[in-house]
Order: structure tokens, then sequence, then C-alpha cells
């Protein structure tokens, strides 16, 4: 007689098999018999406080590794919970898996438990979403969303898995498991493509190569500088809400008007790129496109026309290191204009060394960074993770890190704490620093009590302003200051609820008191907030000097 399983059992082991760690989860009846799978196996589970901070902890997961994260939440409320999380996580190209426990296929139409049509739900939010149809097949469909994630342009995938199908037990021998870990090859480009590409970059005067948020990582950012340094034309990674008009990228849009090809290594041409239209580009800007989805290719023909010079569907990673080969048979180009546009990109006001606020109590945002600049320059391996609007657009430009998770192209905030605890996990023996805004903060306050009881420490900077300051900014340009209303939040003593939580909490209102709060709280090895004080300022505008 062969031995049975249950389906949560197959779904416990098929994860185990792909090389799943951990799962960030937040319980509920439907997907219990996966809580007690998991004992018999390897895997980790991450109690959460919210559905929506374990798939913000998956997507944090997948960016910094390259590897699926992987949430999992209960049906109905649960899954709704999750929805917004994964837009965020689809914007910045993480490779994740969430599973939402399901109503049973038998209640199905019947006014079953938390029964709603949770696959349609996050269809627009994912690369895939799909119900689990049988037991037998519940590896294979692990598997093929493991696949998924990975592939083309990275991305979140859905699985509802019915509580019927979960509980059922099948002969092992009738088990589909999934496919092997390892990640199929993508489609490459030819030689001749390649070629062509290069001559186009070697004739223009002033190419751009915008990149996309999943060439983020480490590794991205070493390969695309690579391909900067060997052909001589400067990469842009459009991450951000603000696109290129993103602080980080110093003062770089004011060259926007003056580039003459925009190559998109697998950035699709949104509005983060401006679509390359005017008034931001020259009219006749032209365009080549490099993108795992051929519907991608086929967007960039329609917005351009004929001035696509060319469409070609490969993987991005794949078509980067074949450009890199190619280019020891092209033209090379002079340096002239990647130093020009380097330096607008690095492109820093002298003022930013000194400015200091002039409100007592209060202290200007870059002050507060300056100061923590040197504690993630001490060490190369520190991660940073940027949320919010104003505040979150300082830390972006004035704080280096090659290990950086910020609230990405959705321009969704409040992620800041989850991303923490999944870099916390991904990177053991690293720093980890947070730069939150009050606001933000509030989203997911109570993940304190999450990184308190799996002791995940790392230290949050918290620039409490008192107001929701991106719309207040918005308000006062849009509307006149007499019309800036009803964004006001109280300034609250968050140091004393992460206290409360068991963590560690300062209070700073003068920066010669911010360095020893950061001693403090590194020492302490706890999760530790430290809530500053700041004026009320807005984003910061990089300009070119004239």
């Amino acid at each position: 007689m062969f031995n049975k399983l249950r389906g949560a059992d197959i779904v416990a082991r098929s994860l185990e098999q792909l090389g799943c760690e951990r799962i960030f989860t937040l319980s509920g009846n439907h997907i219990m018999s996966i809580f007690d799978a998991v004992i018999d196996t390897k895997i980790q589970l991450t109690h959460v406080r919210h559905e929506a901070a374990a798939v913000h902890m998956a997507d944090g997961w997948g960016r910094i590794t390259g590897e699926p994260g992987v949430a999992m939440v209960t049906g109905g409320p649960g899954h709704v919970n999750a929805l917004g999380a994964l837009f965020a996580a689809q914007a910045a190209e993480s490779p994740m898996v969430l599973l939402s426990g399901h109503a049973a296929t038998w209640e199905l139409g019947r006014g079953g438990f938390q029964e709603i049509r949770q696959a349609d739900m996050a269809k627009p939010v994912t690369k895939a979403s799909w119900t689990a149809k049988s037991t037998a097949s519940l590896g294979k469909d692990i598997g093929e969303a493991f696949r998924l994630a990975r592939e083309g342009r990275p991305g979140p995938v859905h699985v509802s898995l019915p509580s019927d199908l979960l509980d059922e037990t099948v002969a092992t021998d009738e088990v589909a498991w999934p496919d092997e870990r390892g990640k199929s090859e993508g489609q490459g480009i030819a030689a001749e493509v390649a070629d062509g590409i290069l001559a186009a970059i070697a004739s223009a005067e002033r190419p751009i190569i915008f990149a996309p948020p999943a060439l983020s990582n480490v590794e991205g950012r070493a390969l695309l500088k690579e391909v900067e340094l060997v052909i001589n034309a400067p990469t842009v990674i459009l991450e951000s809400p603000r696109g290129a008009a993103d602080s980080g990228l110093g003062a770089f849009s004011d060259l926007l008007g003056t580039v003459d090809l925009v190559v998109l290594l697998g950035k699709a041409l949104d509005f983060t790129t401006k679509w390359a239209a005017e008034p931001a580009y020259r009219p006749d800007v032209r365009v080549v496109a490099i993108d795992p989805d051929p519907a991608i290719i086929g967007r960039a023909m329609n917005e351009v026309g004929a001035r696509l010079l060319m469409g070609c569907v490969a993987d991005t990673k794949i078509a980067a290191k074949t450009l890199l080969v190619r280019a020891s048979n092209a033209k090379r180009r002079s340096p002239d204009w990647l130093k020009q546009a380097r330096a607008a990109l690095d492109d820093r006001p002298p003022e930013w060394a000194s400015i200091a606020s002039s409100v007592e109590g209060r202290l200007h945002p870059a002050e507060v960074l300056r100061v923590l600049r040197t504690y993630i320059e001490r060490d190369e391996r520190s991660v940073l993770v940027s949320d919010g609007g104003e505040i979150g657009q300082w830390a972006q430009s004035m704080l280096p890190s090659k290990r950086r998770l910020v609230n990405g192209v959705s321009g969704a905030i409040g992620s800041s704490l989850s991303l923490a605890l999944a870099a916390r996990y991904a990177e053991p023996k690293a720093p980890v620093f947070a730069v939150i805004g009050d606001g933000s903060l509030g989203f997911h306050l109570a993940e304190f009590e999450t990184a308190v009881r799996c002791r995940l420490p790392f230290v949050a900077i918290v620039g409490n302003d008192g107001c929701w300051n991106a719309e207040s900014q918005i308000q006062f340009r849009s509307y006149g200051p007499n019309r800036v209303h009803n964004m006001d939040l109280t300034p609250a003593r968050y140091d004393l609820v992460v206290q409360a939580l068991g963590g560690h909490g300062e209070l700073v209102d003068r920066i010669v008191d911010l360095p020893n709060a950061i001693e403090r709280a590194l020492a302490s090895r706890k999760p530790a907030l430290i809530n500053v004080m700041i004026e009320s300022v807005a984003a910061p505008t990089i300009r070119l000097a004239t």
C-alpha cells in the first residue's frame, strides 16, 4: 500500500524542495493545515501582525536575494488585506509568491465561509493568478508559481489553495511534484542584433540606458556599472515614482532634453521615463527597447512610432551580458558625455554639507542624514530602507548604499518596517537602517512586536514633523498657502510605543544628541526606533549650476 499525503504536506514539501527557507505569514482558518505541515520540514514561519506586512516581507526577500519570497495568508479578508502590498511588489519587479487559503471547492457558489473570487482580484497586480484545482497537482502549482515569479520580468504570483484540497489525502505516487529548482535560461539576443544596438549607441551623441527596478540589487548595479564603463554611456535605474526627477539621481533630469537616444534595457516605457516624449525630450529622440515581455515592446512601438529604432524580446541580464561581449567589436565612444552625465547624477548642492534647522527643537532632514551617513559608510554591507514622501527623497539623495530598498515605483508608502525585517533575515550580519516618515510609520507600527518576538534588530530613524508632509507640500504648491489643511498628525512619542513593545526607543530634538542615540540603538541589539523631531521641509530639487 502506498503512503498518503495531505495536500498541506504536499505544499510544505514542495516549498522546501524549491529552496524556500521561510514563509512570512498571518494565520487563519484556511491555512492552519499548512502551519501543521511545516513542522515536518526545515521551513521557518515568521508570524506577522497584518497580511500586507507578510507580502512586503516576501517582497523584500525577493529584492535582496533574487529568489522568490513566500507570503501566506488566509482566505477572504486575509487575502484582501494582502492585495495592496502586491501592487508595490509588482512595481518593484520583485520575485515573490503569495499563497492564500480559500473556501473549500464544495462551498463555491453556495455562500461558503469567506468565499470571494480571490484569483480574479489578484490578477491585475500579479504576473499570474489562479486557484488550485486538485490535491495531486498542488506541488506542480507551487513549482509553476516559483518559475513564473523568477523568469522574464520578475514579479509576484498568486495561488489560492482551497481548504478541502489541503485536507484531502492522496497516494504519494499520484503527486505531481515541482520541477527542479534551477531557473531556465531566458531568451538572448543574436550577435547581429547586439551589434546593431551598439552601433546605434556609438552613433548617438547623448545616449542614455534606462534600467528597471529588478536591477537595483547589488548584482544588478555591478552589471550596469560594467555596461556603463565598457560602452561609455550612462546607465540609470528608475526605481522611484518620481522617475528621472528622483533627487537620488542628482541633477540628471536637467539633461533629459539633450538626450538623442534612449535605450530601454528591460525598462518599460512609462510615466517614469516620461514616455520619451516632448516636452521632456527632444522631438527626434530615438528609442531602442529590449524587454522580456513582447507586450512591452508593442507598447513602446505604439508610443513612439517611427522613432523606435529596434525592439528586441530578450532577458534583461542576458541581453546586457551579450552587449558587453560584443562591445569589443564595436566602435569606442568618447567618454565625454558619460563624464557629463555622471557628474549630473552625482551632483549634490554644496550647502547640504552645512544646512541646519533654525527652528528650536526641530532638525533639518539634511542634518539628520549627515550623521546617519557615517554609520552607513562604516560597513559596505549596510542595508538602507527608505520610505515615505519628502524624508524618503532626502534619504535617497544623501545616503549612498548599494544595498537599498525603497518604497518604489508604485508610490505606495508604509512598507519600510517589513522590508527592514526581510533585510535582517537575508543579511543576518549587516547593519540595517530604515529612514521613515511619521506618516509611513503608522501603517505597520505593530510589526515592531514581530521584530522583537523574532529577535530581528535594526535601527529605524523616524522623521517626525507631525504631518503628512508630501501631501501638504502638494496643497501648498497647487492651491496656495492658505489652502493647506487636514494634513496634521500629532508629534507622537513613537519611541515610547516601541519601548512598550519590547524594543529600544530614543527621542532626539537636538542634533548633538543624535550620534549617541544611534550608538545606544545599535548597542541594544534590539529593534530600535529613534524618534527625531524634524522640520516640515519639501523634498530636495537638484538643478545643474548655470
